[in-house]
């Protein structure tokens, strides 16, 4: 739910599991889009957690949007 960017269902930080898995079914075939959509959607969730928290933008965020994301073996370069 926006702008806190907390799962509608379970409350948990968004991307939670459940959302990862149906992203990671969803964009199956086509990773690079994935990360280009949950990038787009960080870049959105930073803006707005940080005007929430006195226009400091949250730490972690990479981890929380992207990380999990790469495939496996993936090089973080």
């Amino acid at each position: 739910m926006r702008p806190l960017w907390r799962c509608r269902a379970c409350g948990a930080d968004w991307p939670c599991q459940p959302a990862r898995l149906a992203l990671l079914v969803e964009y199956r075939d086509d990773r690079t889009a994935l990360l280009v959509y949950l990038g787009t959607l960080m870049h959105e969730a930073g803006d707005q957690l940080a005007q929430l928290n006195g226009h400091t933008r949250p730490p972690g965020l990479n981890d929380r949007f992207l990380t999990w994301a790469r495939a496996r073996g993936q090089d973080p370069d």
